[in-house]
């Protein structure tokens, strides 16, 4: 977190959970009248605590603070027009540096400069000592909305967190558009505009709170959606439909109700352990599901199940449940995923950097079913998860799934590109 008095600005960065690294002690510190606060997991750079953000920059006379929700594809463009002075191991922090060296005596003019210049992903929220800054790459990749509190303004890469802090909902932050807020309220500007829009579907399939809403639909009514959808094209014999906690539980009521097969409870899930598929390794990821998710036996004894689940990327995680549900006593085990294939990577913000992780990237169908281990296993169509959402698919980034990126990826792109730069 970083927060400014109006004349100061105080950070505050550690490794680990919200909860682990945020103490009622370190929080009475942490006192002013305007902050940012940033979670994330690495996707570009290792996991240090020096590439944990809010990125901080200051001259002595002048600070920002800088919380970057995205993956920059012109990172070596960025790298070079910083030189060798200003080592950076993300993205994030190249950008923070250029704003923190721009001539311009105040932020807002460096960000109207520097912006049109970043290709990629950007949800930025940026901070002097006097103001707040939001801004969303032109594409709109990542989501980004403002808030009007009590006695102020707040912005949130989800609505769901406007509604716990008792925010009322404005609007989005609009793709290529950046906004400053103040004592005097929300001004916009606009820095770029791309062809089309590119808002990674991905987030309604897996990564948004079902709580959320995008573009004025919750994300709990599309996952629905997503299992009707499911239960249509994938249908399956079975006793029982369970979803995988928690981004399936929606989706699995809405299969559940298309096919008849009665919902249930199958896996319990432990509440202190964080998603597994963003671990850093895999053999953390492989411990992780151990302790996140448990079969409860007397649910699914002797049961023929329909397991869904939001997707596959890898394929270990899936491959252990179904096994545990098997130990548990299921008879049979059906695997539905309500979106299709992972593909191709992601170098927009989604820990899937290379082909050679995913597992579907090379394997058909049959032959994945074959390594997790289930009696059958069938995915949403690209078309039926577009249709889930009631928008085109001009609208969205399905790269992962379909290979076209909205926006071009250079060949030298990776997570590690500025701690083990190409060699020429």
């Amino acid at each position: 977190m970083a927060v400014s008095d109006g004349e100061h600005i105080l950070v505050f960065r550690e490794l680990g959970l919200v909860s682990q690294v945020f103490d009622e002690a370190t929080l009475s510190t942490l006192r002013g009248d305007l902050g940012i606060g940033h979670n994330r997991y690495s996707t570009t750079g290792s996991t240090t605590w020096e590439n944990a953000q809010p990125a901080f920059k200051t001259d002595g006379q002048r600070s920002l603070a800088l919380g970057h929700n995205g993956n920059l594809v012109n990172t070596l463009e960025l790298a070079e027009r910083v030189g060798a002075g200003g080592a950076a191991t993300t993205d994030s922090d190249l950008v923070a540096t250029i704003l923190a060296r721009h001539p311009s005596e105040d932020l807002e003019s460096a960000l109207i400069d520097v912006l049109p210049t970043l290709e990629g992903a950007f949800s930025f929220v940026v901070m002097d000592e006097r103001s707040l800054f939001a801004a969303r790459d032109p594409h709109g990749l990542r989501p980004l909305s403002i808030g009007r509190l009590p006695n102020g303004f707040c912005v949130a890469s989800e609505t769901c967190a406007l509604d716990i802090v008792g925010a009322t909902f404005l609007r989005d932050v609009e793709p290529g558009e950046l906004v400053r807020v103040d004592e005097r309220g929300v001004v916009p500007t606009r820095f770029g505009q791309a062809e089309r829009g590119a808002l990674c579907i991905f987030e309604f399939v897996y990564l948004a709170r079902p709580d959320s809403r995008l573009r004025g639909t919750t994300v709990h009514e599309v996952r629905r959606e997503l299992g009707r959808r499911l239960a249509l094209e994938a249908p399956a014999e079975g006793d029982l439909v369970i979803p995988v906690p928690d981004t399936a539980h929606s989706a699995a009521s809405g299969y559940a109700e298309v096919s008849g097969i009665p919902y249930g409870e199958g896996l319990m899930k432990n509440r202190y352990v964080g998603r597994t598929f963003i671990q850093p390794s895999q053999s953390l990821r492989e411990r992780g599901v151990k302790l996140k998710l448990n079969p409860m036996p007397d649910a699914v004894r002797g049961k023929r199940l329909v397991v869904i689940d939001d997707s596959i990327v890898r394929g270990t995680t899936t491959r252990q449940i179904v096994q545990a549900l098997r130990e548990a006593g299921a008879t049979e085990v059906h695997t539905r995923i309500t979106c299709p294939p992972i593909r191709w990577p992601c170098f927009y913000g989604i820990d899937m950097s290379t082909r050679q992780e995913l597992i579907a990237a090379d394997l058909a169908v049959e032959q994945v079913r074959d390594y997790v281990g289930a009696d059958s296993l069938g995915y949403l169509s690209l078309g039926g998860m577009v249709a889930a959402t009631g928008q085109d698919a001009g609208s969205f980034c399905r790269a992962c799934f379909d290979g076209e990126y909205p926006i071009p990826i250079p060949e030298h792109a990776g997570k590690f590109l500025l701690e083990h730069p190409a060699k020429s």
